[in-house]
C-alpha cells in the first residue's frame, strides 16, 4: 500500500500536468499571436512616419484599459461554463453563453463612447498636438471592431470552459494574416484603395476582428458535438438572472486586469520624466518580461478551467490537488525565464538595440524583471485558480491594495522622491506583484483547505 501511493500520487500529478498543457499550451499560443499583431502595427507603421508611429503607440495605449476591462467581464464566462460542464448541466452552458453575447453588444456600447471620445484625455496627458488628429482617427476606425471583439471573446471563453482551445489559436493565425494583409492594403494604399496611414492601421484591426469572430463563430455553429449546449436555439431577450451573473464575476476581473496594465502604464508614464534612456530601457524590458508573462497567462487561463471543471464535478479536494499543481507548474516556467533573464541579460537586449549606454541600464532592468517573474508566475496563476472557484472580488480588492497602494506609490517613492532612478520605480513594481502573489496563493489555500475540512 504505502509503496504504491507514492506512484500514485506521480502519475496524478503527470495527468494532471499533461490536460493542463492541452488546455493552456494552445492559450499560451494564441496570446502571442494577438502580441505579434500589436508588433506588426508598430513596425509597419514605423514604416510609415514617425507621427503615424506615434500615433499607433498612443492610441494603442488608450484603446487597451477599455479592452482589458471589457475582455475581463467575459472572463467571467469561463468558470461559469467549466463548472456547468463538471456538474454535466449542459442547458445551462448554453444559456450562460447565449446570455455572454448579449452582454458583449451591451459593453460594446459605452466602449465605443470612450474610444471616440479621448480627445480630453490626449489634452490632459500633453499630447504633442500634432499627432492628436491622427490618433483620433485611428481611435475612430477601431472602435468599428469592438462589437465584433467582445463577441468573439464571448465565443472564446465559451470554448475555453469545456477544454476546447486549439480552434481559437487557428482563429489567431487567421487574425495574424488579415492583420498584415489589412495593413499592407490600407496604411499603404495597395489594390486601389486610399493610403489611410494610422487610420489604415484602425481599419485593419477592426477587420480583423470582425474575421476572428467569424471564424470562431461558423466553428462553434457547425460542430455537431455543440449541438447538445443549444447555443443558438431558442434565442430571447437578456436574461437579468444570468447577465448578473456574468458581471458579478467578470466585472472584479476587469477591475483587476485593468489595475494591472494601468500600473505599469503609469509607471511608464512616470518613467518619462527620468529621460529618453529610462523610457527606452524600461520599454526593452517590460516588452521582453510581457513575451514571457504570456506563457504564465496562458496556463493561468488552463488553471481557471480546470479548477472550475473539477470543482462542478469531484469536490475541493480534487480542486486543490488540481489548482496548485497548475500554480507549481505555472511558477516553473517563470522559474525558467527568470533564469534566462539572468544569465543572459546582454544578449536580450542586444536584440532591442547597439546603444552602450542603453545596454548597460537597460541590463539593469532586465535583473531586475528576472526578480518579479517568480511572484509574476504566481500572482496570475493564483488569480487563475480563483476564478476558477468563482472567487473574484476578494483578488480585486487584493490587486487594488498590492499594485495601487504598495506598488506604484513605493517605486515613485523610491524612483523619484529618493532619486533610485529606474531601478526604484521597479523595485515598486516587483513589491505590488509580490504582495499579489502571496496573497492570491493564500487566500486559494484558505478556500479550499476550508472547505475541505468543512466537507470532512
Amino acid at each position: 500500500m504505502q509503496s504504491s501511493h507514492p506512484e500514485s500520487l506521480y502519475n496524478r500529478t503527470l495527468k494532471e500536468i499533461k490536460i493542463l498543457f492541452q488546455i493552456g499550451i494552445p492559450v499560451v499560443i494564441g496570446n502571442l499571436l494577438q502580441i505579434s499583431m500589436s508588433v506588426v502595427d508598430t513596425v509597419m507603421a514605423g514604416n510609415l512616419s514617425p507621427r503615424d508611429l506615434a500615433a499607433v503607440a498612443v492610441g494603442g495605449s488608450l484603446f487597451m484599459p477599455v479592452f482589458m476591462l471589457g475582455g475581463g467581464i467575459l472572463m467571467g464566462l469561463s468558470p461559469i461554463v467549466a463548472q456547468h460542464f463538471g456538474r454535466r448541466d449542459l442547458h445551462l452552458i448554453g444559456k450562460s453563453t447565449r446570455q455572454a453575447l448579449w452582454l458583449s453588444l451591451m459593453i460594446s456600447i459605452p466602449a465605443i463612447f470612450l474610444i471616440r471620445n479621448t480627445a480630453p484625455v490626449l489634452n490632459l496627458l500633453n499630447v504633442d498636438p500634432e499627432i492628436i488628429p491622427l490618433t483620433l482617427g485611428y481611435m475612430d476606425a477601431i472602435s468599428w471592431g469592438i462589437p465584433f471583439l467582445y463577441l468573439y471573446l464571448a465565443l472564446r471563453y465559451f470554448n475555453e470552459g469545456i477544454s476546447v482551445t486549439k480552434r481559437a489559436m487557428y482563429v489567431g493565425f487567421i487574425g495574424l494574416f488579415f492583420n498584415i494583409l489589412g495593413n499592407y492594403t490600407l496604411m499603404f494604399g495597395k489594390f486601389g484603395f486610399p493610403r489611410l496611414g494610422a487610420i489604415g492601421t484602425g481599419y485593419a484591426s477592426s477587420i480583423v476582428m470582425l474575421a476572428m469572430f467569424i471564424g470562431l463563430l461558423v466553428y462553434t455553429y457547425r460542430r455537431k458535438a455543440y449541438q447538445r449546449f443549444d447555443i443558438f436555439n431558442n434565442v430571447k431577450l437578456p436574461d437579468p438572472k444570468y447577465i448578473g451573473e456574468l458581471l458579478r464575476i467578470g466585472v472584479p476581473i476587469g477591475v483587476s486586469m485593468t489595475m494591472e496594465v494601468s500600473m505599469f502604464a503609469v509607471i511608464g508614464l512616470i518613467m518619462g520624466s527620468l529621460g529618453t534612456y529610462a523610457v527606452a530601457a524600461h520599454q526593452i524590458a517590460l516588452n521582453f518580461a510581457s513575451i514571457t508573462f504570456m506563457l504564465a497567462f496562458g496556463l493561468s487561463a488552463a488553471i481557471t478551467v480546470r479548477v472550475g471543471q473539477v470543482a462542478g464535478r469531484s469536490g475541493i479536494q480534487q480542486t486543490r490537488f488540481s489548482g496548485f499543481t497548475g500554480i507549481s507548474v505555472s511558477t516553473l516556467f517563470m522559474c525558467f525565464t527568470a533564469l534566462l533573464m539572468y544569465l543572459l541579460p546582454n544578449q536580450i537586449v542586444g536584440l532591442y538595440t547597439n546603444d552602450e549606454d542603453l545596454i548597460t541600464l537597460a541590463v539593469n532592468l532586465i535583473y531586475m524583471a528576472a526578480i518579479f517573474q517568480v511572484s509574476d508566475g504566481l500572482q496570475v496563476s493564483g488569480s487563475g485558480a480563483l476564478r476558477g472557484l468563482k472567487d473574484t472580488k476578494v483578488p480585486m480588492i487584493v490587486n487594488l491594495i498590492a499594485y495601487w497602494i504598495i506598488g506604484l506609490p513605493l517605486g515613485y517613492y523610491l524612483g523619484i522622491m529618493r532619486n533610485w532612478g529606474p531601478e526604484g520605480l521597479w523595485i515598486g513594481l516587483i513589491a505590488g506583484l509580490t504582495v499579489a502573489a502571496i496573497l492570491h496563493n493564500l487566500r486559494f489555500n484558505s478556500l479550499t483547505k476550508q472547505r475541505t475540512t468543512i466537507l470532512s
